[in-house]
Formats: structure tokens, C-alpha cells, sequence
């Protein structure tokens, strides 16, 4: 997907670091998983009562 090399993760992460701070790098990632955790939570628990975003069943459960 992307082709980034060690060097320009490296020089991201220094830009990031003069941005933000040692100190609140750490809170954004903790906060970023939280968030991530969360929206996957949340797939999985639409996908598992099978409605789509209209509300209707989906035809897979129509099958069981």
C-alpha cells in the first residue's frame, strides 16, 4: 500500500515528536488504539445482528 522506507518513518516520527511533544505522544497513540478498538468493536456487533444501515435483515440470515 504504501512504500515507506526505515528513513522516512524515521523522519516522520521526528516531525511528530518537534509537533507534539514526548510528552503527548504517547496519550495520542493511547487514544488512536482506543479509538480503533472501539470502531472494530462496533463492526463486529453490526455485522453480528446482521441488519445493514437500513435497518433491514440480511439475506444471509434469510438463509439460516
Amino acid at each position: 500500500m504504501f512504500n515507506i522506507g526505515p528513513g522516512e518513518l524515521i523522519l516522520i516520527l521526528l516531525i511528530l515528536l518537534l509537533l507534539f511533544g514526548a510528552k503527548r505522544l504517547p496519550e495520542i497513540g493511547r487514544s488512536l488504539g482506543k479509538s480503533l478498538g472501539e470502531f472494530k468493536k462496533g463492526m463486529k456487533d453490526s455485522e453480528d445482528t446482521g441488519k445493514d444501515l437500513t435497518g433491514k435483515e440480511s439475506e444471509r440470515d434469510d438463509e439460516k
